[in-house]
């Protein structure tokens, strides 16, 4: 496994996350059938407290969560992602490769494989929301306060998350 990292700053309208940096799984897991890879990321996530609570694509539009930590493993297929909001950077993505996104980073879909699929998983006890415009000072205290994750998604108590995130505070 490879790991990347982005600290994305705040961009026009999206708030993204100025302390916790974007994780990128390269080959997180080895691809394998469609159902099998899916199957993989959800037993993980839920093995480390962040149960999937769904499986299908990334939206086509710039968005945000303001109530939860994301973490996405692409499942089958490949796409092009646009991380931090309009204008930020691009990034390829295909089976196998995970994505850790810290709350208020804006991420969309460019494009994808007819195939592309993606599992969803949260931290325990977080609900994800959709967010479209710029977060007013209730949602900005909601973040901050937001709860730290117990965990790394793939990797458990070793993981990049550990590293990267627990430095950061």
């Amino acid at each position: 496994m490879q790991v990347e990292t982005y600290l994305m700053a705040e961009h026009d309208w999206v708030p993204n996350n100025g302390r916790l940096p974007v994780i990128l799984y390269r080959r997180a897991l080895a691809p394998a059938s469609c159902e099998e890879t899916a199957s993989a990321f959800e037993d993980a996530f839920a093995r480390h407290g962040w149960p999937a609570q769904w499986r299908d694509g990334i939206y086509d539009y710039h968005h945000y969560h303001s109530t939860a930590h994301e973490v996405l493993g692409i499942a089958a297929g490949s796409a092009r992602l646009m991380i931090g909001g309009p204008g930020g950077r691009e990034v390829k993505v295909s089976a196998g490769d995970a994505l850790l996104l810290p709350t208020g980073t804006g991420h969309c879909s460019l494009e994808s494989s007819e195939d592309f699929l993606v599992v969803g998983g949260y931290p325990d006890g977080q609900k994800w929301d959709i967010c479209r415009n710029a977060p007013d000072p209730v949602a900005r205290e909601r973040m901050a306060a937001l709860p730290f994750p117990a965990s790394d998604p793939i990797a458990g108590a070793d993981g990049p998350l550990n590293e990267h995130w627990r430095a950061a505070l």
